[in-house]
């Protein structure tokens, strides 16, 4: 099977997670997936392949040399649940330049969306128009079971162990909760789950998830006079006390931001959903610090209790952790280099499992997928560039 033929056919199981049930993983839609993963790997040949109870698909592919490092991989299975995550209705198209037409009144210019300009010729998928396409991270998962098929089926090239991993939540910064790291077996693995092709990822940002509650207190409107706490207005309130362009609409390289990613409420309650992103720990504390002192401002004009804070940090920069092992990132830009690819090296605007995996002692920086656009409509991936990544993963294991 090829790897468009593997992408088209995970992109059409819907796996969105979900940050309001609690459960892991979040949905049970994700099960769906991990079981043909599962599947897929035993009838490959791969070992130990193994599902866990909180849908994490791990695998291995033994060594056909000895004195070599356990290499892991790893994707995530879920979608980002922001857009809508399903049906997905792809399609493939060769793109000869120009805007495409991509249905249901959607067009995507290359003067908006520039990457385009880079793909004439190349092979795209691309969605309806009604859904994300799931490139992110699933072409991750496509290069990654190709790369596993074709080891498998060849055992003349060299290589030492081959790990591999695929997690459920990343989107929602819970991937490797119960990522088990001591029965991956890996001394070091690189997560499949960048954009352009030939990025190598070792900086994200720091990472944290604000909920701000306002509770209100309601009255009509014509008796309401030094007797109304409206929730919804002092909501409003609290984010225009944030720097206002401090968002991701007016940020670009190490720039950090607050983003609103949800507001909903009326005059008796009502809540803001934030995430905050820094690259550096210093900026990254104040901002948190930031929001704990507007919460203590209003609370202190309306009343102890009128506004609930809750801050719960989901990653760190990883850069601190992989600085400790140089050859990790040597070994991927050489394998790079060796497919003749130049490689990006660049702080990447967000995080991945390796994020975290890192800091549980799995050093893991992030590659390339050949997907663009990623949480939109918009999102399409290059065919062309997701065979080329599978080459650039059997040169990155193989031995050396």
């Amino acid at each position: 099977m090829t790897v468009k033929e593997r992408f088209l056919n995970y992109v059409a199981i819907d796996t969105g997670s979900s940050e309001e049930t609690g459960t892991h993983p979040s949905t049970e839609k994700q099960w769906e997936l991990a079981r043909l993963l599962e599947k897929e790997l035993k009838e490959l040949g791969a070992s130990n392949v193994r599902l866990s109870d909180t849908c994490y698909v791990y695998a291995e592919i033994p060594a056909t040399v000895e004195n070599q490092p356990t290499i892991g991989l790893i994707a995530h299975m879920d979608t980002a649940p922001a857009v809508k995550t399903g049906p997905v209705h792809a399609r493939a198209l060769v793109y000869e330049g120009g805007a495409i037409e991509i249905g249901n009144g959607v067009v995507m210019d290359p003067e908006d969306f520039e990457s385009l300009k880079e793909h004439i010729g190349h092979e795209l998928i691309v969605t309806d128009g009604t859904t994300l396409l799931g490139g992110d991270d699933k072409a991750g998962v496509a290069e990654i079971m190709t790369l596993a098929q074709r080891l498998l089926d060849d055992p003349s090239i060299p290589h030492g162990k081959v790990c591999i991993g695929f997690t459920p939540d990343e989107e929602i910064g819970e991937g490797a909760d119960h990522f088990d790291v001591a029965g991956f077996g890996a001394e070091y693995a690189y997560t499949v789950d960048g954009g352009s092709l030939g990025e190598v990822e070792c900086e994200t940002f720091n990472a944290a998830a604000a909920r701000v509650r306002v509770n209100g207190f309601n009255i009509h409107p014509g008796a309401a006079k030094n007797k109304m706490r409206n929730a919804a207005r002092i909501a409003m309130e609290f984010a225009g006390m944030l720097p206002q362009h401090e968002v991701p609409e007016h940020t670009e390289g190490r720039e950090g931001f607050y983003h609103l990613c949800q507001i909903k409420g009326d005059e008796v309650l009502a809540e803001l959903v934030y995430i905050i992103r820094d690259h550096d720990m210093a900026l990254f504390t104040q901002r948190k610090e930031r929001m704990e002192k507007i919460a203590a401002y209003l609370n202190g004009v309306y009343g102890e209790g009128t506004i609930e804070l809750g801050l719960r940090d989901s990653y760190y920069n990883m850069k601190q952790e992989l600085d400790k092992h140089p050859h990790v990132m040597e070994r991927a830009l050489k394998a790079m280099e060796a497919c003749g690819i130049a490689p990006k090296v660049a702080p990447v605007r967000g995080g991945t499992d390796g994020s975290r995996l890192s800091y549980m002692g799995l050093p893991c920086p992030n590659l390339s997928t050949g997907g663009y656009n990623f949480h939109g409509v918009m999102e399409y991936v290059s065919v062309n560039e997701m065979e080329k990544m599978v080459e650039v993963l059997e040169e990155l294991v193989r031995a050396k």
